[in-house]
Parts: structure tokens; sequence; C-alpha cells
């Protein structure tokens, strides 16, 4: 019983261990910033679509969460990281760097731009989409691996 016991104790802190150390991999930060973009685009989506009430403050806070992610996202591709962690970064954005950050401010910058005007209904959360959509487009096409 006690062998059942240590053996399940063990297994429990490498699985732990195994979480804490693939959260500091850059794939692994790469990752929850582009879920923490996808989940905020989510939330205007919604908005957009009327599948959801405009709501100003979760409009803040998407386009908040969108510039900042986009901001610090190209920070998480050093050299050495083109693989591992079912990573879909394309080789391509280690050989065209400043294209990709460019791609990357780029998106920054727009939603800097939406929140200073800041979207006042649904129709203005769907104009914002579509410039925030196509830059996400842009990017993914040139730089996102298919799957």
């Amino acid at each position: 019983m006690k062998f059942k016991i240590m053996t399940a104790g063990l297994l429990a802190l490498c699985l732990g261990a195994g979480v804490v150390f693939a959260a500091g991999e850059p794939q692994a930060e790469r990752q929850a910033l582009m879920k923490k973009i996808g989940g905020s685009m989510g939330e205007l989506g919604a908005i957009a679509k009327g599948q959801k009430p405009y709501d100003a403050a979760t409009v803040k806070t998407a386009l908040t969460t969108i510039s900042a992610s986009a901001k610090d996202f190209p920070n998480h591709f050093p050299a050495g990281s083109e693989t591992g962690m079912e990573t879909a970064a394309s080789p391509a954005i280690w050989q065209n760097m400043d294209d990709f950050k460019a791609k990357s401010m780029k998106l920054s910058s727009d939603a800097d731009t939406v929140l200073a005007s800041m979207p006042a209904d649904q129709a203005a959360v769907g104009q914002a989409m579509q410039t925030l959509g196509a830059d996400c487009g842009t990017c993914h096409q040139a730089y996102r691996l298919k799957r």
C-alpha cells in the first residue's frame, strides 16, 4: 500500500514539475500569448455578431490584451525554439524576423488605435474586428504552419 502511495506521489510530483518546466519554454509562452489574443478576439467577435451585448469594459479589456500581447509576442522566438511543444511557428519567422516583428507591432498599433477611438457599439466593434482580423490573417498566412 505504501508503495502505491509513494508511486502516486512521485508521479504527481513529476507531472507538476513538467508543467512548471514547460511554462518557462518560449513555445509555451508564445502559445499562451496567442491564446490570450484569440480569446480577446473571440470576445470582440461575440459582440460584433450580436451573440453578446455590447459592453465597453469587455471591449476595452480585449483591445488592451491584444495590444500588450502582440507587443510581447516577438520576444518569445529565440533561436533554437523553432520546434518542439507542438509549435505551429513557421521557420520563415527566423528567416524574416524583422517582417515578423513588424506584423506583430502592426496588430498592437492597430489595437491601440481602435482603443483610442473606443468602439461605441456593435457595428463599431465589427469594423474593429475587420482591421484586427486582417492583421492576424496576414501574419498567420506568412508565419503559421498549416496543420
